[in-house]
């Protein structure tokens, strides 16, 4: 076990834990044993680092063995933060205050994690991504880089709504490639994709893949118009029209 450059009052660090250089905590942090913190991360009053999960007597939630926590160097967790053991977050991560980032989960570099954010179990989120104040990003979800997700954003992962057998097998979140653009209060359905520098507007409830470079809104969604041009990050790769 090695020490912080500085800690808060009544920290807890558990045997194994491995802790870089400048590594500053604050009050009452717990880092559970085998949790790996890298060089100039910085950890906020109250966060819980390297738990492992729990759940109820009727959960179906496969924990197993798990890795330990990594947290990569530069990175800044806020208070009362919750990361769970078997996951990565990125060099440069920012992970804002009672966020909670679930086990087997892999966070990119520069990736932002907001206010009362949570990442369940098994997602991968990519390089530059941004979730923004109360996102819910469900299990099993992929999200590429550079996505911005906005507060509200709402995921799910069940088509079945907790009943039948078959959701066991049928489990799956949406995968947004990169570059896409949730705005606030939208819902995604289960297993839908999300294209490259796709939008979807505010209070949209999606129910079917959107394609790439296209804007959709409403309940259900519709695609009503191509991503406007300026606002794109690849604009190269962008569908062109048919000559007529």
């Amino acid at each position: 076990m090695t020490k912080p450059s500085s800690q808060g009052l009544q920290c807890i660090i558990e045997e194994g834990a491995v802790i870089g250089e400048n590594v500053h905590l604050g009050h009452r942090v717990i880092i559970h044993q085998n949790t790996v913190i890298h060089d100039n991360v910085t950890v906020g009053d109250g966060s819980v680092l390297g738990r492992e999960p729990s759940k109820a007597k009727t959960s179906t939630l496969q924990t197993g063995t798990l890795d330990p926590l990594v947290i990569g160097s530069g990175s800044q967790i806020g208070a009362y933060a919750i990361l769970y053991a078997g996951s990565t977050i990125g060099p440069d991560a920012f992970i804002a205050d009672g966020a909670q980032v679930r086990e087997r989960c892999h966070l990119g570099k520069n990736v932002v994690i907001g206010h009362n954010s949570t990442v369940e179990n098994d997602t991968k989120v990519g390089d530059y991504t941004k979730l923004q104040t109360a996102v819910y990003l469900t299990a099993k979800s992929v999200v590429e880089d550079h996505v911005f997700l906005a507060p509200m954003v709402t995921t799910t992962n069940d088509p079945y709504i907790a009943r039948t057998e078959a959701r066991h097998q049928a489990t799956r979140g949406p995968h947004i490639h990169r570059g896409a653009r949730i705005a606030g209060g939208a819902v995604l359905l289960p297993g839908v994709d999300i294209g490259q520098e796709a939008v979807v507007a505010a209070g949209a409830v999606v129910t079917k893949d959107v394609p790439p470079y296209q804007l959709v809104m409403g309940i259900p969604a519709r695609v009503v118009r191509p991503t406007p041009p300026e606002q794109l990050l690849f604009p190269s790769e962008a569908p062109t029209k048919e000559a007529p």
